[in-house]
């Protein structure tokens, strides 16, 4: 297990160019403070990748990132604890329930769950184990569990590649069939901590059909990712496995992730 030093201590970090991304992103983006910068340290340490990796960098400079209004949720290493009365976004540490100390050879099960959209939907990388529990796409890649659905899907892309597509207005088309009129308003408003529940399901004909005259109300995360992974009995596809949580996580067996996008 490498120690913290050889991970920090590196030349080229990503987090200048990350900084650069950003500043130039056609979308809004607010950077969360790293303000807690033990936790970030302890997150690196247990993913055990460089900070010249995007993964990294976010690990270590930041409590995570806002994306287009707070519509994608990309976790950092010193997030809030879900007992802290911010209620702002978790870390990657609580959210794919990292040991309280770092243990050479964790690794979450399936893969590593970096971001959330406020719909509930997961993106995550690919672990080593991912075809085993049903994940598409090679390891080290990213998935996408989609809440309109309810399956993984793969992205074809690695981590890096991944933010520099969302930071250069990818979520647009992406998300075409899932914003209505005045999404920003409501999604601009909430908590880190909370989603938007959608009714009639964003899975059922009806919401598919006609986005704009769902009913909608804001939900703890921690509430719309559990929803969205009980649903999967309701239209028979396959149970999702580990999705992230926002609270109360009992934490997974299993690797590390290698450096790079």
């Amino acid at each position: 297990m490498r120690a913290l030093g050889e991970l920090i201590d590196v030349p080229e970090s990503a987090w200048p160019a990350l900084e650069a991304e950003i500043a130039s992103s056609s979308v809004p983006v607010r950077v969360l403070p790293a303000d807690r910068p033990r936790r970030g340290r302890s997150c690196l340490l247990q993913l055990q990748v460089t900070v010249r990796s995007a993964l990294g960098a976010i690990a270590l400079h930041s409590g995570g990132l806002l994306v287009d209004c707070g519509w994608l949720r990309v976790f950092g290493g010193a997030g809030a604890h879900s007992d802290e009365a911010d209620q702002g976004l978790p870390g990657l540490a609580q959210v794919n329930g990292f040991p309280a100390e770092a243990e050479s050879g964790w690794r979450p099960e399936g893969g590593l769950v970096v971001a959330h959209d406020v719909l509930g939907g997961v993106f995550a990388i690919n672990g080593p184990d991912a075809e085993d529990v049903g994940r598409p796409g090679d390891p080290g890649e990213m998935s996408y569990f989609a809440p309109d659905t309810l399956e993984w899907e793969p992205l074809k892309m690695g981590h890096g590649a991944w933010l520099s597509w969302a930071l250069s207005g990818g979520l647009e088309r992406f998300y075409s069939g899932l914003r209505w009129p005045g999404w920003r308003e409501e999604v601009g408003g909430l908590s880190p901590s909370h989603g938007i529940s959608v009714y009639p399901y964003l899975w059922s004909a009806q919401a598919q059909e006609d986005i704009a005259a769902t009913s909608r109300r804001p939900v703890p995360m921690a509430e719309l990712i559990g929803l969205n992974s009980e649903s999967t009995a309701r239209i028979g596809v396959a149970p999702p496995g580990f999705l992230g949580c926002h609270q109360g996580h009992t934490r997974e067996p299993a690797d590390r992730f290698a450096d790079g996008g």
